[in-house]
């Protein structure tokens, strides 16, 4: 048989076996090596297979999409640099346990180290970020090896798929001639008659005498706190609000817990304002903690948890990550959250309210009572963006939501409601890179999405807007540009004035219009509260790119959040006084 045959039926093994595992969508860079990886993709009649140009561009537009699909995405590039750009895009698919099937083509082992071109050392070139390498055979056929190559692709499922999910690398090394042959029509059904393995989803689950103990332990304690960090699947936040009734323990949802699309009577939401005052470490002090996925975004949270050092923390977390990083675990539980949260409540006996968890309901209501003053200021203000985000998003709308000063902003005035509306964030290693693509990458599968980024991180993947041009995806982005590193307004380094500007500041009073137009997307200025509205509406209808930008003062916005805090502080201080006073 001639070394094309060979070379179709080794790749076309490959996808059929993906494709049994509901293995489906690709995202493509174009290359050479990667020929009949890419050409046998797209003849698949079940792949749905994205061009992506830019390889750092495309690897987080695979990420934004297996975000929302909940399933591996697969990632093909040739050989050589093309691949080092995947970098970024795997090591946030690592920590923030995404399934990526990294597909690396490569040159044949005889080409390697000699000098040949675009050929540079591929094998585990992504160190330990992902969860397994495996460098491929030369394409032959024999039943022994198509049987190999079967099993790489099920394992490679597996693999990424289980948790702690994770990207897997497959480096494919490919001799030439590259084209395959695409005129045997039988190639999809000859390999759907051969045995293809099958993968059974893992669990994780713990014995009822392990349960009984917990539940025992919880009944023990009425100042217990449960605080759920990021979590995507919605039966397991469901399971942690009856879980948090039974006990009548306070709920501190971050937004990506996506628990603030509950209107519910324990729902704690403004905590990271209220948590930056110090009587708060002693008034809502607690005895014990369960938390329930990855650590809030909050830095007032941990470093109010932090001070707890007497108190029981408990981490239950499906993904089997260790995530603790106070090192203050008492217990680490790796187990489903769901199944955790739906069977410790038949141990239990229902809690009545304590004026404790009153203390906490009463201090979120005035915290969030002030926060939301900020709505009525005229003043471009980047926390009322967030407001009127959730005032005039749809039900069952996707935000996703950009790093440094968004995602706090985020936090911090995106209240608890009834209105549905699904957050995500890259927030593994928390970069400003790629998260335009991944936006893009929720926007192709989901409508509608809203993108909010500061300036900084939008100019840093100004080449994924060629995605949505080329492919037609409706997004909405909103461009939140202070003309600099926002974020360091608020640190320690902003009072050194000498230099701040030039090293932090960084302003690159770039015109954005002119971007956007090369890109195909429509552009506007909101200047005001009204145009902003307007403009963000009006998007919704529009299947094509949109960025409204505006533009905000760093100083200003600096001043208004810590005004706000300063309110909050007051009021806590007022109501401790009260409460010492009563008591004495």
């Amino acid at each position: 048989m001639s070394s094309t045959n060979a070379l179709t039926k080794y790749v076309a093994a490959f996808i059929q076996q993906l494709s049994t595992l509901n293995i489906t969508d690709v995202v493509v860079s174009p290359g050479s090596r990667s020929t009949p990886i890419a050409m046998l993709m797209a003849e698949h009649p079940s792949m749905n297979v994205t061009i992506h140009i830019d390889e750092r561009s495309a690897a987080f537009f695979a990420l934004g999409l297996a975000k929302r699909v909940k399933r591996p995405v697969v990632l093909v590039c040739t050989s050589g640099t093309a691949a080092a750009n995947y970098y970024p895009a795997i090591v946030e698919a690592r920590y923030s346990n995404i399934p990526i099937l990294v597909v690396t083509a490569d040159r044949p082992h005889e080409l390697r180290d000699v000098g040949a071109p675009q050929a540079i050392d591929q094998i585990k070139m992504y160190g330990d970020y992902p969860k397994w390498f495996v460098e491929m055979g030369i394409p032959e056929d024999t039943e022994d090896v198509l049987r190999y190559v079967r099993m790489v692709a099920a394992r490679a499922v597996h693999t990424a798929g289980s948790r702690p999910m994770g990207p897997v690398h497959i480096n494919m090394p490919l001799r030439e001639p590259l084209v395959p042959d695409l005129n045997n029509e039988n190639l999809w059904s000859d390999i759907e008659q051969q045995q293809l393995a099958k993968v059974t989803p893992p669990a994780r689950f713990i014995d009822d005498l392990y349960l009984n103990e917990y539940a025992n332990l919880f009944s023990s304690h009425e100042r217990g706190l449960i605080v759920v960090g990021d979590l995507q699947n919605y039966s397991e936040q469901r399971e942690i609000l009856n879980l948090a009734e039974k006990l009548q323990y306070p709920v501190l949802a971050d937004p990506l817990s996506q628990l603030r699309s509950y209107k519910h009577p324990l729902l704690i939401d403004g905590y990271d304002a209220f948590l930056k005052n110090d009587v708060t470490s002693e008034l809502l002090k607690p005895d014990i903690v369960i938390r329930f996925g990855a650590m809030p975004v909050s830095k007032a949270f941990m470093l109010f948890l932090k001070k707890q050092q007497d108190c029981k923390q408990l981490i239950v977390d499906g993904s089997g990550e260790w995530r603790d990083p106070n090192s203050q675990a008492w217990d680490v539980i790796h187990c489903d959250e769901a199944y955790f949260s739906s069977r410790i409540p038949s141990y239990l006996e229902k809690k009545q309210k304590t004026k404790w968890v009153q203390t906490w309901l009463q201090i979120n209501t005035i915290t969030q009572s002030i926060m939301q003053q900020s709505i009525d200021s005229e003043i471009l203000f980047e926390g009322r963006i967030i407001q009127e985000l959730q005032r005039n998003l749809p039900n069952n709308s996707h935000l996703f939501v950009g790093n440094s000063m968004p995602i706090r902003d985020l936090d911090s005035f995106f209240c608890a409601s009834d209105k549905t509306i699904h957050i995500y964030a890259n927030r593994g290693a928390n970069g400003i890179d790629g998260v335009v693509s991944s936006a893009l990458g929720v926007a192709s599968v989901s409508k509608p999405t809203v993108l909010v980024i500061g300036d900084l991180s939008f100019y840093h993947d100004l080449n994924g807007l060629l995605a949505a041009r080329m492919h037609n995806i409706p997004l909405t982005i909103v461009l939140v540009n202070n003309n600099g590193g926002g974020i360091f307004s608020f640190l320690p380094q902003a009072a050194e004035t000498k230099h701040f500007e030039h090293l932090f500041g960084t302003p690159t009073d770039l015109q954005f219009e002119h971007a956007v137009k090369m890109y195909g997307g429509v552009y506007t200025l909101a200047t005001n509260w009204h145009e902003f509205q307007v403009q963000l509406v009006n998007s919704f209808d529009r299947a094509t790119l949109t960025v409204i930008e505006l533009k905000t003062n760093r100083y200003e916005n600096v001043e208004i959040h810590r005004t706000l805090w300063n309110n909050v502080s007051q009021e806590i201080n007022f109501l401790a006084e009260g409460d010492e006073q009563i008591e004495g």
